[in-house]
């Protein structure tokens, strides 16, 4: 089994001269239009960012520079810690949620064929509803007088009468959690069928044989060899879910009790509701800094340790 393991991790497929030549002509062409597109996409909107952080910029008049006065006031802040707090809870359920759900549908549906075919699209076909959508979708379908899921909950005998599971923190956190999964799931089944649908049958069929179970042959093959994929889907997931914002907007406003109010949520409020654009600015550069630094060790643990050495 350790043998197989082995010659499944060392071998890579042949890349044809056609493929390299291709490769090396799209490597150039997005060399000579990168200094732009990071100049005007990354780093005057960042370098804006960090000069309006150290600015007392109101929405109305002249900005006044204060130094890193912004930043020291942001330790003291205990509501932008507090939907810090909430946002990894948040990131935490709903990465275990996103990633486990995408993996088993990028199991089950990593066959071929016209019924396999449809199931995928099925399944992606949540994504490609906007999160606004979906969360005003979600938002009349938990609502208590004319929403599907207090009906269904009451038929069910789950509830005694109409309950409104928007009122308390733990069914309505755990309900905009099943909806993200629900719209997101597909997202990262794709990405991570990619990954199997690259692994050699013959690798598979040969353990088979060794008398590995599926057990074996998922844990001593099929993970080891969607490490990137799985590191992409990681990366982008944890990052998607710090940055939350819609869904508890337009579902929850922030309730019950302001005990869903994200990250981003909170900038945005201290942006644009009480238009202190420079603190916001500040918490934003903070929010930038973790993203960075969670991306950062993800990749590292997720690194393929034999390319390292």
């Amino acid at each position: 089994m350790s043998a197989i393991t082995g010659q499944a991790l060392a071998a890579r497929p042949a890349v044809s001269p056609r493929r390299s030549r291709r490769r090396r002509r799209d490597l150039a062409g997005l060399l000579y239009v990168a200094p732009a597109l990071a100049l005007v996409l990354f780093v005057l909107p960042l370098g804006m960012t960090v000069w309006m952080s150290l600015h007392n910029w109101p929405l109305l008049g002249l900005p006044r520079w204060i130094g890193l006065a912004n930043y020291k006031a942001l330790w003291n802040d205990k509501a932008f810690w507090r939907s810090l707090g909430f946002t990894a809870h948040y990131t935490l359920f709903a990465t275990i949620g996103l990633l486990g759900t995408g993996l088993a549908l990028a199991l089950f549906a990593q066959g071929t064929g016209r019924v396999v075919a449809l199931y995928r699209t099925a399944f992606f076909l949540p994504v490609v509803i906007g999160f606004a959508s979906a969360s005003l979708l979600w938002a009349w379908l938990a609502n208590v007088d004319s929403g599907l899921f207090p009906a269904l909950f009451e038929a069910l005998g789950l509830t005694s009468g109409r309950v409104n599971i928007l009122a308390t923190f733990d069914p309505a956190f755990w309900s905009v959690t099943v909806m993200v999964v629900w719209k997101m799931a597909g997202f990262y089944m794709v990405i991570l069928m990619s990954g199997l649908q690259a692994i050699p049958a013959d690798y598979t069929e040969a353990a088979r044989i060794d008398g590995a179970s599926a057990l074996q042959r998922f844990r001593h093959i099929t993970l080891p060899l969607i490490r990137r994929p799985f590191a992409l889907a990681l990366v982008l997931c944890v990052s998607g879910s710090m940055l939350a914002f819609d869904q508890f907007y337009i579902i929850l406003a922030g309730g019950p009790q302001n005990q869903t109010v994200t990250a981003v949520y909170w900038i945005f409020n201290t942006s644009f509701v009480s238009f202190r654009l420079g603190y916001g600015a500040a918490l934003s550069m903070v929010l930038l800094v973790i993203l960075v630094a969670l991306s950062v060790v993800q990749m590292w643990l997720l690194r393929d340790k034999e390319e390292a050495r």
